[in-house]
């Protein structure tokens, strides 16, 4: 049974930082993907940022490109998206996903078989 359990969320001013993580559990993630997501009020999920676990090719979307970096620590099975510059537009629920890495879309939500229950960022001005 794989588990993707996310915490860090909180809330921040904007210009503020803050590190979110995500304790993966159940199998082994060297074939995965692990992306992370996000949801507005309103708003469609979309993708925020996506590491392989075997290689560690990175992708971001273009809203967080240069202010969020996301990484892996095999050893700890976690994955971290480390955010910076926080804007308003920022706020939303965070979720960590997981995809078997051969023909994954790592942009495509759908392609994303496991998912985490979310944690809250929430950005003022």
């Amino acid at each position: 049974q794989v588990q993707l359990v996310e915490s860090g969320g909180g809330s921040v001013q904007a210009g503020g930082s803050l590190r979110l993580s995500c304790a993966a559990s159940g199998r082994a993630f060297s074939n995965y993907v692990m992306g992370w997501f996000r949801q507005a009020p309103g708003k469609e999920r979309a993708f925020v940022a996506a590491v392989r676990w075997s290689g560690g090719s990175t992708y971001y979307a273009a809203s967080v490109k240069g202010r969020f970096t996301i990484s892996g620590d095999n050893a700890k099975n976690t994955v971290y998206l480390q955010m910076n510059s926080l804007k308003p537009d920022d706020t939303a629920v965070y979720y960590c996903a997981a995809a078997q890495i051969w023909g994954t879309n790592v942009y495509r939500r759908d392609d994303y078989a496991f998912w985490g229950k979310g944690t809250q960022v929430t950005v003022s001005s």
